[in-house]
């Protein structure tokens, strides 16, 4: 009896449960088992501890809601569990305004760049907590430089020229800071083959010649941070150059033993910089092996006597190695090279951070210039860095740079061009997903590359409520003790489940139990898609996230809705128990339907302009003459101002065809005259749809007017009153012009009339003077006289002429 009783209030539960999980609540769809479990959904769920909230076979996960949605279920304020975040600042110590000209001197400790320096955070997850970290660049803040430099017999005349660099160099920094120190160290390459040549006599001098060298080495300290540029001096003349065979050269050991020997180097915890001089390449990670060297770095600093000596045992530093060192020293690299080894350095400064490469000259005579130039460059950029973050956290960087500059994402690491005193602020923003699996403080730190301060920041992780530290284990409540009962709820012992563990993991599968798990008596337990739990269906999770089974039997779900567009529910609501719910203003079985009358609108703010309905947003003309997407569009209608023509010109000027039908036909508008077309209204100026109509009458009049419907329903017209009619013509400029155009038109002809004749006159002349070249009779002899006298010739008579 009680086994059926505890069934029917499962049941009952169950129903209650489902009932609150469909309205869609992330809390509830977690199934929050305890306060801890629940205020690690999200920061908006709350947790009720009112014992009595509650009702009659409501599962225990109904405790884990919405704020609003607790209360208004009837649990106070004040039983709702519901733990924020916080930031508290446990070291802040203001950035230091320190001036170079002021007497009073402080030591590095003392000066601060960055604030605040320490912070506790108390994150819930899915809360993010953001805090401002202020960064100020110190004036006359220390300096420690080393000066590292390639030994190889190609840096000869550059030794030469840095002999006299500790003083020079001390006399330049004193513009940039009154705490200065120098120190020197010099490399060529490992001492083994093939390197460099092991014969005895190469050991002792590897130069050629007559050339003085002194024997080979790897990495040797000449002289500590000094404050001591005479000491420098000295000591650097003392060097000789050595030699050895292969081009690249062994500089990635130096840097190593530099960066890591810091008590030998005498670094302080002030700005420290490594310039790395030579004029060849270098040889990295996996190079040890042509000379049988196969141990990996290892990080460590092994100086003897100021001397590197396991060069032939380990390899040489990788790239990234070199990075990690550098940073963690908070050391800042300065490469020295000549041009033709520029673009290699290059792409070396792009691989390690507060890095920076410059020219140097073949007999390093321009090495002081470069180094301030480099030292100026790597001042003015500040990047922040943040050690290993825990799982499941994140970090957000956002800066205010100078002049109101803001960088996000990768940009928000960042800030440039920041002079010596001036002050830049970063916004930063930490985030937890979830608690750590024990729960633990981490501590994480960020600091500004190149520089030796950094701020520490405590992450505590609110993974519990506060009413769980009053919890009563074992409690009667929960069962005789199968439980502990804490904020207002059950947390099981291990092997039991239910509300108040009163199932044991063992029962789970009677028939009794499983019996409340058949919809409808059906065969069927929890339809399918769920397995029953002390007498309740827990559906089946699916590979997506997004897609769940509910319902007291499993039976509904929220992706077996109808479809629009390849969307569920058209995109337009969601899916409950196979049914859409549409959003506002969309209907229909797959919410395809929009109730929104926008698209239907005409220009003239009507309807589907008043000849149609709108249905899902499109419109349905009802006069057939009328089509297009809002049924303006009538191809067999004429237009606005032809089709109120008649009506206006009858009503304004009394004419027209209408004339004797005005009052009839035409007084569906309101008429305005106005005195001219200045005065009609312009479509700029009203809020509804308005025409310009200009038409002409019989007499070839123009008439002007507009045509407007306002509110949907009241037409106005506004008519000029007065008629623009053609002025009829001006009879004497008509007369006078055609008088003088036939004026005009007889000179014209006579002028024509006379040039031909002349051209007439002109050719017969022409003809007369050639036929009178062409005479052949003398000018003194009458051509018309005839002779009296005849000749003729006997024939027979000595062939002489007889006169007659």
């Amino acid at each position: 009896m009680d086994l059926k009783l505890l069934s029917i209030a499962t049941l009952l539960g169950i129903l209650c449960f489902c009932s609150a999980q469909q309205e869609g609540s992330d809390c509830i769809k977690a199934n929050a088992q305890s306060c801890g479990e629940c205020i690690q959904v999200a920061e908006k769920c709350g947790w009720c501890t009112d014992a009595d909230f509650l009702k009659q076979g409501e599962s225990k996960s109904a405790r884990c809601d919405e704020l609003k949605s607790l209360i208004t279920k009837g649990c106070s304020k004040a039983k709702i569990e519901n733990p924020r975040g916080s930031i508290s600042i446990d070291k802040d110590k203001p950035v230091t305004n320190r001036k170079k000209d002021v007497a009073e001197k402080l030591k590095p400790d003392q000066i601060t760049q960055i604030q605040p320096q320490k912070l506790s955070l108390n994150l819930r997850s899915g809360e993010a907590q953001t805090f401002k970290l202020k960064f100020k660049r110190a004036e006359d803040y220390p300096i420690d430089l080393y000066y590292l430099m390639d030994l190889s017999f190609s840096m000869k005349d550059d030794l030469e020229n840095v002999k006299n660099l500790g003083t020079d160099l001390m006399r330049e920094m004193q513009e940039i800071t009154s705490d200065f120190r120098i120190g020197f160290g010099s490399f060529v390459e490992k001492t083994v083959m093939p390197y460099i040549s092991t014969t005895p006599a190469r050991l002792l001098n590897p130069c050629t010649s007559n050339e003085n060298c002194t024997s080979p080495f790897s990495y040797k300290n000449v002289l500590r941070l000094t404050e001591n540029g005479q000491k420098f001096n000295s000591l650097v003349s003392k060097q000789q150059i050595s030699g050895n065979l292969d081009s690249p050269e062994g500089g990635f050991d130096a840097i190593m033993q530099v960066a890591v020997c810091g008590d030998a180097i005498g670094w302080r915890n002030v700005t420290r910089l490594l310039v790395f001089s030579t004029d060849a390449g270098f040889h990295f990670a996996g190079d040890g092996k042509l000379g049988g060297i196969v141990l990996p770095n290892d990080g460590k600093c092994h100086l003897e006597n100021n001397m590197y000596t396991m060069s032939h045992y380990y390899d040489y530093p990788s790239i990234a190695h070199l990075v990690q060192k550098l940073s963690d020293n908070n050391i800042q690299t300065i490469f020295a090279v000549t041009e033709e080894f520029q673009p290699v350095y290059k792409e070396l400064k792009n691989l390690i951070p507060k890095s920076a490469v410059g020219t140097l000259s073949s007999n390093s005579s321009n090495v002081i210039k470069l180094i301030i130039d480099s030292y100026n460059s790597l001042s003015s950029e500040v990047i922040l860095e943040n050690n290993k973050v825990p799982d499941g956290v994140s970090i957000k960087y956002k800066s205010i740079c100078k002049n109101g500059v803001v960088g996000t994402g990768e940009n928000g690491r960042k800030c440039s061009n920041i002079s010596i005193g001036d002050e830049v602020s970063f916004d930063i923003t930490i985030e937890s997903q979830k608690c750590p699996s024990k729960g633990k403080s981490e501590t994480i730190r960020i600091k500004p590359l190149g520089f030796n301060e950094d701020v520490e920041i405590v992450l505590n992780f609110i993974c519990e409520c506060e009413c769980s530290k009053g919890g009563e284990p074992l409690s009667k409540i929960c069962h005789n003790g199968n439980g502990t009962f804490e904020c207002g709820a059950c947390r099981c012992n291990d092997g039991r489940i239910g509300r108040l563990c009163e199932c044991s993991t063992d029962e789970v599968r009677t028939d009794d139990l499983d019996g409340n798990c058949r919809k409808d008596n059906g065969t069927d337990i929890c339809s399918n898609n769920g397995d029953c739990v002390c007498g309740t269906c827990e559906c089946k999770k699916r590979e997506n996230p997004e897609e769940r089974y509910s319902g007291k039997f499993c039976e509904c779900d929220n992706f077996n809705c109808d479809r629009s567009n390849n969307k569920l529910c058209g995109g337009h609501g969601r899916c409950e128990c196979r049914v859409c719910i549409c959003d506002a203003n969309y209907t229909g079985s797959a919410c395809d339907c929009s109730l929104d009358t926008s698209t239907c609108l005409a220009a003239n703010k009507q309807i589907c302009n008043g000849r149609g309905t709108c249905e899902c947003g499109v419109c349905k003309c009802t006069n057939p003459k009328f089509q297009g997407p809002t049924c303006e569009i009538c191809p067999t209608c004429p237009g606005v101002c032809a089709e109120h023509k008649e009506c206006v010109q009858c009503r304004a000027f009394e004419t027209g065809e209408k004339k004797d039908t005005c009052q009839r036909d035409c007084n569906y508008f309101n008429l305005i005259r106005v005195k001219d077309r200045d005065k009609l209204p312009q479509p700029a100026d009203q809020s509804y749809p308005l025409s310009h109509c200009k038409e002409r009458d019989a007499n070839d009049c123009w008439f002007y007017y507009t045509y407007a419907v306002r509110n949907d329903t009241m037409r106005e017209v506004y008519v000029v009153e007065t008629l623009e009619c053609p002025a009829g013509p001006d009879i004497i400029p008509i007369v006078a012009g055609v008088v003088a155009g036939i004026v005009l038109i007889g000179l014209a002809l006579l002028l024509i009339w006379k040039l031909l004749m002349i051209i007439h006159d002109r050719r017969e002349f022409a003809k007369f003077e050639k036929e009178k070249m062409n005479a052949k009779w003398d000018t003194q002899e009458n051509p018309i006289y005839k002779s009296p006298i005849n000749k003729f010739q006997n024939p027979s008579y000595g062939r002489k002429g007889v006169v007659l």
